[in-house]
């Protein structure tokens, strides 16, 4: 059987997958291909159940707890630092009456803007563009993530708000969840779990080989030197990508039940762990 791992192209998510991807996992007969794309593509996939293990925004869940189950280990959480709202050096001093971009409205970068400003006017653009945009003065703000987030100092831009820090200062310091990895229902328990085991020991082999893994995540580093690629996967590859704390799924609950109080998210979610 073949099984299809997508996730994005980006540094730490390759340092995650390093341990597939470089054979060090025994996957026995089972066939794993890798398929990347940016997270809102992702999002946009996994509505149509396209791939039976994928990375998803938290925001997307949402939507999509009735065909996927959430994976016990392979987490992005920002613990005090996340998404991050930015404008030129000469631009506002706050986001009123900003036009800000983003990188997708299901995105958890979107959903943590919205819980911060409710009001804010909001542009779609892909992710990789934003700071151009904001440069170039198309947009008063935007929303970064992923390199963004260590890079928008050198291109002359100016922080408004670190989403993340906004987060734990609002929730007693709870990490703010960006990205899960899920998987398809329908698998069943047994090729669930064993699916499962394989993840985690993918993991657990970058975090063990570390230099090798940084190695193999450089070439999806975007132009990133390599001390700012070791930052960035300790950002978003840590003990809570091994396997989330109480802490963190308390985080998650609380962050989906506050979108829905605000009326950002249609019902209640369910939050379930393989």
């Amino acid at each position: 059987m073949r099984i299809t791992v997508a996730h994005s192209p980006d540094s730490d998510d390759a340092f995650m997958f390093y341990g597939l991807a470089s054979g060090a996992v025994d996957t026995g007969d089972l066939e794993v291909g890798h398929l990347l794309s940016d997270i809102e593509t992702l999002n946009r996939a996994a509505f149509e159940g396209k791939y039976e293990v994928t990375a998803i925004s938290f925001h997307a869940y949402a939507y999509l707890y009735d065909r996927y189950i959430l994976l016990p280990h392979g987490a992005s959480m920002g613990e005090n630092y996340g998404p991050i709202v930015v404008v030129r050096e000469d631009g506002p001093s706050s986001l009123d009456g900003a036009r800000v971009a983003v990188p997708g409205l299901l995105t958890s970068a979107y959903l943590a803007l919205k819980l911060y400003g409710p009001a804010l006017e909001t542009v779609v653009m892909p992710f990789d563009e934003i700071q151009d945009a904001v440069k170039r003065g198309d947009v008063a703000a935007g929303l970064l993530i992923h390199e963004g987030q260590l890079t928008y100092q050198d291109e002359g831009l100016r922080k408004i708000v670190d989403l993340g820090e906004w987060w734990a200062a609002r929730t007693g310091g709870l990490p703010l969840p960006l990205g899960g990895n899920v998987i398809r229902r329908d698998l069943g328990p047994a090729l669930i779990a064993r699916v499962s085991r394989m993840l985690h020991a993918s993991i657990k082999h970058a975090l063990d080989n570390r230099e090798q893994a940084l190695a193999y995540a450089m070439q999806f580093g975007r132009g990133l030197d390599p001390a700012k690629v070791d930052r960035f996967v300790g950002m978003y590859v840590n003990n809570l990508t091994l396997g989330y704390t109480d802490q963190s799924r308390r985080a998650v609950r609380l962050f989906l039940d506050q979108a829905h109080e605000k009326g950002i998210i249609p019902s209640r979610v369910p939050v379930e762990f393989a």
